[in-house]
């Protein structure tokens, strides 16, 4: 479904690292922030061991925790509602736009209860929710996007702004392998607060008050350990691999975008698979193709992936909802609902291939399989 963009550049860069005898979370972690914040447009940025880490450490530097509600999306990759049982706090599931796979700001401002500490959104597939909507909807409670999937990804406020500045207090990256640039596994953190990204830096590092570059220039400097934390630490060889292909972002939007809008073409008129609608002022970075099953389509969903699988596509099914997972089978650990939309998106969505490097023959063999589908 997805091939990461690796080759000479990220090999030397890693080779790079070995040779300077520094492995974990030095200089090539520093500039990989410095990058990543410019890329988007953030004050500051944080670099984690993955975007599972990311949102967790989100929750956590804004003291949440045992007896506070996080208002979320279920239809969203499982991590998503973990990270906020992993504080300690509860999960209240809104639904989610059928166009857009995004949280609904009209649900939003219903589920609001005294003991909402946090509103969690996710910019899905890298299709970006209604900021503006949700921001207005959480009203003084504090927005963390989870933008795991949106590097690059860019709406229409006043301007042409990216995902990560960020619109809410928080943003949440991840470079996991199917997303758009990977370190192999890793995450970041951007926001405009220095305070809360000061404290990041320590929650990401045991508590620790001395950090290695520090201890590097000082030997003598002894740290204090400043409050409980554990290890989320990105390694230079992670950051190091990550900074060429943050470097070839934009040509990698660029192509993305234009594989987007030759899909979409063969699918306007598809008798069984229609493209996505992008709202208006968004430009997604198309870090996934979701195809949606028409309401008259003649093949069930498990059929249609049966059928471009064996015409050589490697596809999936869409998103799948915590709620109806197993480890969310009881409302002990959950609220919120009812969620219809997520659960006919579940039901209805074909992830296609689609990625940067894509071959003319792998183009075309996608196009193919698709004008067979009827």
């Amino acid at each position: 479904m997805v091939r990461p963009d690796l080759g000479a550049a990220e090999a030397e860069a890693a080779a790079r690292v070995v040779r300077s005898g520094w492995v974990l979370q030095g200089p090539e972690v520093a500039a990989f922030e410095r990058e990543l914040a410019a890329a988007v447009g953030a004050a500051h940025a944080v670099a984690v061991s993955s975007g599972t880490t990311a949102l967790e450490l989100a929750l956590r530097v804004l003291d949440i925790g045992a007896g506070h509600e996080v208002i979320t999306v279920s239809h969203s990759f499982i991590a998503t509602a973990n990270a906020i049982l992993a504080v300690g706090a509860r999960p209240v599931f809104v639904d989610v736009e059928p166009d857009t796979l995004g949280m609904d700001p009209a649900r939003v401002a219903a589920a609001l209860t005294p003991r909402t500490r946090a509103v969690l959104c996710v910019h899905q597939l890298g299709f970006p929710c209604d900021l503006a909507g949700v921001l207005a909807a959480a009203r003084r409670v504090p927005v963390i996007e989870d933008a795991a999937c949106a590097l690059g990804t860019e709406v229409d406020l006043g301007g042409w702004q990216r995902i990560g500045r960020p619109h809410g207090l928080l943003a949440c990256f991840s470079f996991h392998p199917r997303k758009v640039i990977t370190t192999g596994d890793g995450g970041m953190i951007t926001t405009s607060d220095s305070s809360l990204a000061e404290r990041l830096r320590l929650l990401r590092n045991h508590g620790m008050s001395v950090s290695p570059d520090a201890r590097d220039r000082d030997p003598a400097a002894r740290e204090a350990f400043l409050e409980p934390a554990y290890n989320a630490r990105m390694t230079d060889l992670a950051a190091a691999i990550g900074r060429p292909q943050l470097a070839r972002l934009d040509a990698a939007l660029v192509e993305r975008r234009r594989l987007a809008t030759a899909f979409t073409a063969a699918l306007a008129d598809h008798p069984v698979l229609a493209p996505p609608a992008p709202r208006p002022g968004v430009r997604p970075n198309w870090q996934s193709f979701p195809a949606f099953l028409r309401p008259s389509s003649p093949l069930a969903a498990p059929e249609v992936l049966r059928r471009l699988t064996a015409a050589g596509l490697a596809c999936r099914p869409g998103l799948t909802n915590a709620h109806q997972e197993p480890a969310y089978a009881g409302r002990e650990t959950w609220s919120g609902g009812p969620l219809p939309v997520s659960e006919r998106l579940r039901d209805s969505t074909i992830l296609l291939p689609l990625f940067h490097g894509m071959t003319a023959q792998e183009e075309a063999t996608v196009l193919a399989a698709l004008a067979a589908l009827t």
